[in-house]
C-alpha cells in the first residue's frame, strides 16, 4: 500500500490546478492573479487540464452573464470536482464506515458495516471493509475505477510506511493489509486518532491540540505548532503509558471505564434496584451519564472519576507537549459534557499552569472516517497529476 506521495517542483500545469482546487469558476486573468504565470502559460495550462479531465471549459464569461465592454469575452474554467472519488474509511474493531466524496469534499454516499465480535478475525475484517466500501460506491453511483485515493482509520499506530509495529496480537489484526480492498486507486491506512485530529484542524485554528479518542481506549492524534506527529513507528499518541500513571493506570477510555466502575459499584452493592444502573444489563457511559443527571449518587461519583481520570491524562498530554487544547473525540463525545466539566474542576483546582482548553468535539462519531475523508483529499492535492484520470463520466448530483 502507498503513503503520500513527494511530489516534484511544480509545472504549470499542477500551478494552475492547484489554484483551481481552491476557487470556484475563474477566468485566465483570475490564474493569472492567482499564479503569477503570464497569460499564455496560464492559456496552455488550462488547455491541458481540460484534454487530461481536470478542468472544465464553461461558457464564456460575456455567456455567463458578466458584463465586458470591449474585445472578446474571457473564457472561462472550473475544477471538475467529479473527475474522480475519495474514500474514506473507519475502520474500527467492531463497527466500519465509509464514505465517497468528490474532489470538492461533498459526501456522495455512506455505508456502514458490523463486525460485532468477529472484528479481531482478519477475513472477516477484510471482507466487511471491502463490503462496506463496495456498497457506498454503488449508492453513489460511482464505478470503483473512479476512486483516486482509500484512506483506512484503525485502531493501531501506523508508520510512514502504512504498516505497523508487529506485536503479535491486536495490531497486527487491525492492520492486516488492505491494498485489496479497493482494486482501484491508492491505500493509505492511518491511525484512528491521526485521522480524528485531521478532523479537528479547521475547528482548533492554530492551536496545537490532541484529539483524544476515549471511548473503550484512549488514543490521541497529537498536532504541535500545526504538524501532526508520527513518530519513527507511528507510535506517537499511543497512550499505553498510562500503564504507569498514577489514578489511570491503563489506557481504558471513558466508556470502557464507566462499565468497570459501574461492575464494581454493583459487586459491593451499592447500587440499587430501582437505579438505572441495575438490571441486567451492563449499562454504557450514556446511561450513567443520564443516572447522574438524575442525580444517582453512585453515578455522581463515577462521573467525578471519570472527570478525574481524563484531567490526569490532559495533564500529561499538556505537560510532555504544551498544547493548548484537548478535544474530547469519538462517538461518546455527544454526551460527555458531564465529564469534561469534572476534568476542568480537577484542573483548576490542581493548579497545573498553564492548563488545556478542554472540550468536547462536535463530530460525534464520525471524526475518524471525516478525518479519513479529508486525508484522501490532502493525499490528491498534494500531487493530482500524479493520478491519471478515467474517461470522463460525470458523478451524480446529491
Amino acid at each position: 500500500m502507498s503513503r503520500r506521495r513527494e511530489p516534484a517542483r511544480a509545472t504549470s500545469a499542477e500551478t494552475v490546478l492547484a489554484s483551481a482546487f481552491d476557487a470556484a469558476a475563474f477566468t485566465a486573468t483570475e490564474a493569472i492573479d492567482a499564479t503569477g504565470l503570464t497569460r499564455s502559460t496560464v492559456l496552455a495550462a488550462c488547455a491541458e487540464l481540460v484534454r487530461l479531465g481536470w478542468l472544465r471549459d464553461l461558457d464564456d464569461a460575456r455567456a455567463a452573464g458578466e458584463e465586458y465592454r470591449k474585445g472578446r469575452p474571457a473564457r472561462r474554467y472550473e475544477l471538475d470536482a467529479g473527475a474522480g472519488v475519495v474514500v474514506g474509511v473507519d475502520a474500527g474493531q467492531h463497527r466500519v464506515t465509509a464514505l465517497v466524496a468528490d474532489l470538492r469534499g461533498t459526501v456522495l454516499a455512506r455505508a456502514e458495516g458490523a463486525l460485532g465480535d468477529a472484528g479481531l478475525e482478519v477475513p472477516v475484517r477484510l471482507g466487511v471493509t471491502a463490503d462496506t466500501v463496495s456498497r457506498a460506491l454503488a449508492d453513489a453511483g460511482v464505478d470503483p475505477t473512479r476512486v483516486l485515493v482509500t484512506v483506512i482509520g484503525i485502531p493501531a499506530p501506523v508508520d510512514a510506511s502504512g504498516a505497523s509495529p508487529d506485536d503479535g496480537g491486536f495490531w497486527n489484526r487491525m492492520n492486516p493489509g488492505f491494498a485489496d480492498v479497493v482494486p482501484h486507486g491508492v491505500v493509505v491506512v492511518e491511525n484512528d486518532a491521526n485521522a480524528a485530529a485531521l478532523a479537528e484542524r479547521p475547528s482548533s485554528g492554530d492551536a496545537s491540540f490532541a484529539a483524544l479518542l476515549s471511548g473503550e481506549r484512549f488514543g490521541a492524534g497529537l498536532v504541535v505548532d500545526g504538524v501532526l506527529l508520527r513518530g519513527a513507528r507511528g507510535g506517537a499518541g499511543e497512550l499505553r503509558v498510562l500503564d504507569l500513571v498514577d489514578g489511570v493506570a491503563s489506557s481504558d477510555g471513558i466508556g470502557r471505564t464507566a462499565r468497570t466502575l459501574v461492575r464494581q459499584a454493583r459487586a459491593a452493592g451499592r447500587v440499587g434496584a430501582s437505579s438505572l444502573l441495575g438490571g441486567d444489563e451492563e449499562p454504557d457511559a450514556a446511561a450513567v451519564l443520564t443516572a447522574a443527571a438524575l442525580g444517582d449518587a453512585v453515578a455522581v461519583g463515577i462521573v467525578d472519576a471519570l472527570g478525574d481520570r481524563l484531567a490526569r491524562v490532559c495533564v500529561l498530554l499538556a505537560s510532555l507537549l504544551d498544547i493548548d487544547r484537548v478535544v474530547v473525540a469519538g462517538a461518546i463525545a455527544d454526551a460527555v459534557e458531564p465529564v469534561i466539566d469534572r476534568a476542568r474542576a480537577h484542573l483548576a483546582a490542581w493548579e497545573y499552569d498553564p492548563t488545556p482548553e478542554v472540550v468536547a468535539s462536535r463530530l460525534g462519531g464520525d471524526v475518524v472516517v471525516l478525518g479519513a475523508l479529508a486525508l484522501a483529499l490532502d493525499t490528491v492535492r498534494a500531487d493530482p497529476m500524479a493520478f491519471p484520470l478515467p474517461a470522463a463520466q460525470p458523478v451524480p448530483a446529491t
